[in-house]
């Protein structure tokens, strides 16, 4: 049995490797965090026209109908290169209209949001660190969402914000709809921007069957922050190896001392066998939905302890460079940092993972 990608997604991945090494290299990346740039039209128009924006979208609504685990490959990659821009959330919130809304729903929204020619967001978090559905304070009332949403994925530029509503619902606002205030956060990834958004009376529409989107569209996070997390730590490692390959003491090659060998080692050997948890994490929201929570919150977990200490130990390979601003290191660790808290951090993870389990 084969257990391997099948060549599409290998070409997909390589695909987007060669546009972000074209379009998106580190030292634009770093350009845009100097300049505190968080989007570019042009590189998502790029990820548009390769049909990236609309990954998992059924054909019929212009979408490539692709599965959970092809989006998970595009946020290994996009982890990898560091992609800046609202991936992310509009991957969220395309699926929270895909599995959520009704015929007329899906038909209204998907076509932009598979084009790239709206971007999406989803709001989940509000404030005091609530990621938990059954506490959102958020209402919705006449049709109109009042409450505040902390954390929300590059809101500033959304067309169509998704928004946790109390008693675990989903409805959708519009950027044209009057009632809502966006306030920039400063937050620790600077290649994803994150704000928070107060609505107050704002027109907004239920999704018709949010009871089915809201665990999957949860579940389907957790899995793609921890590819992404997954994608930054090899690159971390990567880097590493490049950097101490061109540091030398005594006139030899710091790769050269077995100590360094043995740490590079345990680095890569104990990230590599999580890759296929979060294969079969980002499977089972498609194929095997009643072990989809538990895998997607142990996964979740796993991977963000593990590439956070990876990106610790890659700092201190790189001595006193790197924890300078200098250095790349940083913008693969803060992305993790991102990773492993947005929907709560591992030891939150666990417990919702155990609770599954029945223990």
């Amino acid at each position: 049995m084969d257990f391997g990608l099948s060549d599409e997604q290998l070409m997909m991945q390589d695909a987007v490797r060669s546009l972000l090494e074209n379009e998106c290299p580190v030292a634009d990346v770093r350009e845009g965090l100097d300049a505190d740039t968080h989007h570019d039209p042009a590189l998502w128009s790029m990820l548009a026209e390769m049909g990236l924006t609309g990954l998992i979208v059924p054909e019929e609504y212009g979408g490539s109908g692709f599965e959970l685990l092809d989006a998970a490959l595009l946020a290994e990659v996009a982890g990898e290169g560091a992609l800046p821009g609202p991936l992310f959330g509009h991957q969220l919130a395309t699926l929270a209209v895909l599995r959520g809304g009704d015929e007329a729903q899906r038909a209204r929204w998907l076509p932009a949001l598979a084009s790239g020619e709206s971007i999406g967001t989803i709001a989940w978090a509000e404030p005091g660190d609530v990621w938990n559905p059954d506490s959102w304070a958020c209402t919705l009332v006449d049709g109109a969402v009042s409450g505040t949403k902390a954390h929300v994925p590059h809101a500033s530029i959304a067309d169509v914000i998704v928004v946790g509503i109390a008693g675990g619902g989903l409805a959708v606002v519009e950027a044209t709809a009057s009632g809502f205030q966006i306030e920039p956060f400063d937050g620790v990834d600077r290649t994803r921007r994150i704000d928070t958004v107060v609505f107050d009376g704002s027109p907004a529409e239920m999704l018709g069957a949010s009871d089915v989107a809201v665990p999957v569209v949860r579940d389907a996070a957790l899995v793609l922050l921890a590819a992404d997390a997954f994608g930054c730590a090899h690159t971390l490692v990567r880097e590493t190896v490049d950097y101490l390959n061109e540091r030398e003491q005594f006139e030899t090659k710091l790769t050269q001392f077995q100590g360094i060998k043995h740490e590079l080692a345990n680095l890569i050997t104990g990230l590599e066998p999580t890759r296929a948890l979060w294969w079969y994490a980002a499977h089972a929201i498609d194929h095997v939905p009643d072990d989809a929570s538990r895998v997607a919150a142990i996964t979740k977990a796993h991977i963000a302890d593990r590439s956070t200490e990876i990106a610790r130990q890659c700092v201190d390979l790189h001595g006193a460079m790197g924890y300078t601003w200098e250095s790349t290191v940083h913008v693969w660790y803060k992305r993790i940092m991102f990773d492993r808290a947005f929907l709560g951090g591992p030891s939150e993870q666990r417990t919702r993972a155990a609770a599954l389990s029945d223990w």
